[in-house]
């Protein structure tokens, strides 16, 4: 079985939506592709999943796996899963992340899993994003926006990859931003700077669907580079 975790240099760079394209690249290769958010803040849905990304990733992968497994912690807080659960007085059990990761791994052959937030986002006092994938034993693809400040943000997160061991598969360049780095400098800056590959770049959008970004995602970047 095959994993890797989604991370981002910070909130609202579009994790969610590169999870959802590469969970659609796959399954076009026959791949049983599963996935997992295990934890996720905000507004609650009117649906059967609690996350809206939850929610939307269910949508793409058409697996029949439960919220609970899919999203162990749900906060309706926007704000870090140590924040939330403090506010609403919830002990987070990391026992039962660990558990549902095991479970999703036994049913799919392929696993992904997106974090929450940057990288340091604390989920109790002394747990981040990274002490989870450091204990799931996971490569991380990194996704960044192209907003300024972007070369800070993502040489943090490798350099907090590499002090706890992550291994880093590379870089998705996601241009939420309008108006920031010029993409082929920030390509080239990134590679020089951190030693790692950027994987693809995905241009910028601005009427945002996620189906036209799967679409776009999947012409700019190659499967196996990820695998």
């Amino acid at each position: 079985m095959k994993s890797l975790f989604i991370a981002g240099t910070d909130t609202d760079v579009g994790k969610t939506c590169v999870t959802a394209a590469l969970i659609s690249m796959l399954k076009k290769t026959g791949k049983d592709v599963g996935f997992m958010k295990p934890f996720a803040t905000g507004h609650k849905q009117n649906s059967e999943f609690r996350s809206s990304d939850v929610e939307s990733l269910a949508s793409i992968s058409k697996i029949n796996d439960s919220d609970e497994l899919l999203n162990p912690y749900f906060f309706s807080i926007p704000a870090s899963p140590f924040t939330a659960a403090k506010k609403l007085n919830v002990e987070i059990d990391l026992s039962l992340v660990y558990s549902a990761y095991d479970k999703l791994s036994s049913i799919h052959d392929y696993l992904l899993v997106e974090g929450i937030g940057g990288i340091m986002t604390p989920i109790k006092s002394d747990y981040t994003v990274c002490n989870l994938i450091k204990e799931l034993r996971l490569s991380v693809i990194i996704v960044c926006d192209s907003k300024i400040g972007t070369v800070n943000h993502t040489m943090i997160t490798c350099k907090m990859c590499e002090l706890y061991g992550i291994p880093i598969t590379g870089i998705v360049i996601n241009s939420v931003t309008k108006n920031g780095y010029n993409i082929k400098e920030l390509r080239d800056d990134l590679e020089e700077l951190t030693g790692k590959p950027v994987l693809g770049v995905v241009p910028h959008m601005e009427n945002f669907e996620l189906e036209k970004f799967i679409k776009i995602f999947s012409q700019n970047i190659k499967l196996k580079k990820f695998l």
